[in-house]
């Protein structure tokens, strides 16, 4: 049986169990909150319904409440278990329907990334009239960039600087991760489509 698409393990969450959740390699990007309020960018590395790791800037206390918002997942919270370099593990506090429910997502994230479909180029790419753009990295350092081009799903930029595939990113204002690198530049998916409505020569990330 391939692994890769096997059902997450459903184990009841008892305490000394939690741990026995199959954990999954995903890259999801998103934000989190600790106990201060103070709201930080994140990407996860591989989580289960009892836990995620965590790539993040600040770390927080071992113990402390954090609130996670992430992509194609919404909202988990739970508390730091342990620091780890370039970011922590936290717990997930859930109940069980809760946990049911991030499996199921976890199993479709997981089935969907080992069929290896490459970037989404259906939508239309155009160059706006403004190519000029910063790009920032996960750690905050910023760069110069130009657009190459641009659709409403990601964007192809020229940056001296290339970050890891999967490494979380904001180009302008908009948040993405890097999909593909080449010659020059990188290629970024966006985390949220930009609005078809706004979508022309004029657009500005």
């Amino acid at each position: 049986m391939n692994p890769a698409t096997t059902a997450i393990a459903k184990t009841e969450a008892r305490p000394v169990e939690r741990r026995r959740y199959q954990r999954v390699k995903v890259a999801l990007l998103g934000r989190y909150m600790l106990r201060d309020r103070r709201e930080f960018p994140c990407q996860t590395i591989d989580m289960s319904p009892g836990g995620v790791a965590l790539l993040a800037p600040m770390p927080g206390a071992v113990g402390e409440r954090v609130v996670v918002y992430l992509d194609h997942v919404g909202r988990i919270e739970g508390h730091v278990a342990r620091h780890m370099e370039n970011g922590f593990a936290m717990s997930v506090t859930a109940p069980l329907l809760k946990r049911e429910k991030l499996a199921d997502q976890l199993t479709w994230l997981a089935n969907r990334h080992a069929l290896g479909l490459p970037e989404d180029r259906r939508h239309e790419r155009i160059v706006p009239r403004v190519t000029r753009t910063v790009v920032t990295l996960a750690d905050g350092h910023e760069l110069i960039a130009k657009i190459i081009d641009v659709s409403i799903s990601g964007v192809a930029v020229a940056v001296d600087v290339k970050p890891p595939v999967g490494s979380a990113i904001t180009v302008g204002q908009t948040m993405g991760r890097v999909v593909r690198t080449f010659d020059g530049g990188i290629a970024v998916e966006f985390s949220r489509l930009l609005p078809a409505e706004t979508f022309g020569d004029d657009v500005r990330l």
